[in-house]
């Protein structure tokens, strides 16, 4: 059996495997590499590598390949009404001909998936400000963190900013807060912080720079700079730390924040950038029950920068 494909616009200069994974499923790259080899997968009746560039309008070509049942995941399907497009887009907090900066609420995921219904590419697919074009996802951001967030509006933006963010040229700022009160005032946090892929055990290096803004003998406001980007790594490091985040579910070590909110006390504050030598800097202003939080706790957030 064939299986064709025309490549759209959307996926003009990709490579070949990543929209394999985007548009087939989520295929090893071993598996990858071995079908093209056996000339399973033919870009424009020619056999081709993984790193091949595809162009618009490029016919793809899969033959015999029945690794999609295992490879593809039920996704909950999400169509957002009016009312929650116009509410996101109200969050905005800049947009120009190449991306959107977003305030993102807490409790919204970026993507959809077999565990997420109501996801900001959904929402922004229908938007208008996306008419001639889609959102492209260039950066993580948990379902639980508010703040800011960017939404690429084209591929080549997107490949920009995703080339930023790896090469750690996108600095980023958080405010937590979180139980206790931490002896230092300013430092840094380094840890190898352990999660598993398909079972298997994957040892990351994580450093974050940090530094309180307020604290007391029962709470902490701390601003925290990310270096490297792990999944989870700054609540990863408050708990290794003894000082989890307020509203956090899966890491803490107490009951300290029962009964206080039902809120992740994490935000993504502050994100800075260049393109072209143009410095871009984009902040976001604290939930309402961020701030409710810090009144309640007795942290002065007033100096904020």
């Amino acid at each position: 059996m064939i299986k064709s494909f025309i490549v759209d616009i959307t996926c003009n200069n990709m490579r070949l495997d990543r929209w394999i994974r985007h548009k087939v499923g989520k295929m090893p790259q071993g598996l990858i590499e071995k079908t093209l080899r056996l000339g399973k997968i033919k870009i424009n009746k020619k056999k081709v590598k993984s790193s091949f560039k595809l162009k618009t309008n490029d016919k793809v070509e899969i033959f015999n390949l029945n690794y999609e049942e295992k490879i593809i995941q039920k996704k909950i399907n999400y169509s957002p009404n009016n009312e929650t497009i116009k509410s996101n887009e109200n969050l905005i907090i800049d947009n120009n001909n190449d991306f959107i900066i977003l305030n993102k609420q807490a409790g919204i995921s970026v993507q959809g998936g077999t565990k997420s219904k109501k996801n900001l590419i959904d929402i922004f697919s229908k938007s208008k400000i996306f008419d001639e074009t889609k959102p492209y996802s260039v950066h993580r951001l948990d379902k639980d963190t508010s703040g800011v967030f960017i939404l690429a509006k084209n591929r080549e933006t997107a490949q920009l900013l995703t080339s930023l963010f790896r090469l750690r040229k996108v600095y980023k700022t958080y405010l937590a807060i979180c139980n206790g009160e931490l002896e230092k005032n300013s430092g840094e946090l380094i840890d190898d912080l352990i999660r598993y892929d398909n079972g298997k055990k994957i040892i990351e290096k994580a450093k974050t720079i940090f530094k309180v803004i307020d604290k007391n003998s029962n709470s902490t406001l701390l601003e925290m700079k990310p270096i490297t980007g792990r999944k989870h790594q700054l609540r990863k490091q408050l708990f290794n730390i003894g000082h989890s985040i307020y509203g956090d579910k899966k890491y803490t070590s107490n009951n300290s924040s029962k009964g206080i909110n039902k809120n992740l006390m994490l935000h993504s504050y502050q994100i800075k950038f260049m393109i072209n030598d143009k410095k871009f800097t984009y902040k976001a202003l604290l939930p309402e029950y961020f701030k409710k939080l810090l009144k309640t706790k007795r942290l002065n957030f007033s100096n904020l920068k």
